[in-house]
């Protein structure tokens, strides 16, 4: 039986770190894993401009413990009538590694997202020219649509013609949570690939009301059925390289989640690879994990893999009830619970 598990340095390829005291708080956690993570442009205002880019991504930097080894890729927040010479332009300097298609209220802090991708044609067809990666939060926001069937109308609706339309942009489709989301990203073009978080390869719906309502697990896309969980698992220990790492972590106070119209969002990172792992395990693909977390998503993106490793040992981490987080406190997922292996 395996003890030690020792990988390349893996990446965080979907990260919300917020800002402030909240960027302070959490982003030690991601640090200590994680080599680069994509960090996610939906503050208030959103990232949509190269300068407000590199503000942020100076404000991240300036967070990080001083022993850090850590980069993190900025994205663009892309909306109506953004600019393509501006997001080629952050493409060109190193400021933008993506650009990221929120829906209009979709999810947190997405009011000033995308109304109709037909307004975003121009601006596909720079990245694709230019090969950077579109990353999409695929579900459709439509009043008659069932919240647990958002993903799949989307992917019926959006993502098939853009896929189709759009040959040669690359598409990051996150967070995917459905039967249907692992059958089209495995059948798409190699231009398409997928991140998949601990949570939805974990619990299903049924945690959002066992023994009454869990603002915990509630999170955006929201968990599905059980048969939707196991097929997202099995994609992620498929060994299949359109499908990669992609926390999602999204930090809200607990306050913000306990409240009368409770925050969306899960926060994972303090025992991401743990999680991940442990799932690896159950699964008997302990020898895939490596690819899954620090060689798919590099290749994807175009970018080196990682020089150094981390060790993970079979040793009980017990996740605390809550963290602190300045004044606040944060409810990390798996809060109570004991994981079965150990990021030394």
């Amino acid at each position: 039986m395996t003890e030690t598990l020792t990988i390349r340095r893996p990446d965080d390829w979907h990260l919300h770190l917020r800002d402030g005291a909240m960027l302070e708080a959490v982003l030690p956690y991601t640090a200590r894993q994680f080599a680069r993570a994509i960090v996610m442009p939906n503050l208030s205002p959103p990232v949509t401009t190269v300068e407000a880019a590199k503000a942020y991504r100076d404000r991240i930097m300036a967070a990080l413990p001083e022993d850090a080894d850590f980069t993190p890729l900025m994205t663009a927040y892309l909306t109506d009538d953004i600019d393509p010479d501006e997001i080629a332009r952050g493409h060109g300097e190193g400021v933008f590694t993506a650009a990221k298609l929120y829906p209009a209220n979709a999810t947190t802090n997405s009011a000033h997202g995308v109304t109709d991708v037909a307004n975003l044609t121009a601006v596909f067809e720079r990245m694709q020219d230019i090969g950077m990666v579109l990353c999409i939060h695929g579900e459709v926001t439509s009043g008659d649509v069932d919240i647990f069937d958002r993903e799949a109308v989307f992917i019926e609706r959006t993502l098939e013609p853009l896929v189709r339309d759009f040959p040669a942009l690359k598409i990051v489709l996150e967070h995917i949570t459905t039967t249907e989301a692992a059958q089209f990203v495995a059948d798409s073009p190699d231009t398409v690939a997928a991140t998949i978080t601990p949570q939805h390869i974990r619990i299903n719906r049924n945690a959002l009301f066992a023994g009454g309502l869990r603002p915990h697990a509630y999170c955006l896309p929201v968990a599905k059925r059980e048969h939707h969980r196991v097929a997202v698992r099995k994609a992620a220990v498929s060994g299949l390289p359109k499908f990669f790492l992609g926390t999602d972590s999204a930090p809200h106070d607990k306050s913000a989640k306990e409240s009368d119209c409770g925050c969306a969002g899960i926060f994972n990172a303090p025992f991401a690879l743990e999680s991940y792992l442990g799932v690896f395990e159950e699964e008997g693909a302990l020898d895939r994990f490596e690819a899954f977390a620090s060689e798919h998503g590099p290749r994807f993106y175009g970018l080196p893999l990682n020089k150094g490793s981390v060790t993970l040992e079979r040793a009980a981490t017990d996740v605390p009830e809550t963290l602190p987080a300045g004044e606040e406190s944060l409810v990390p997922f798996h809060a109570g619970e004991t994981l079965r292996w150990h990021l030394l």
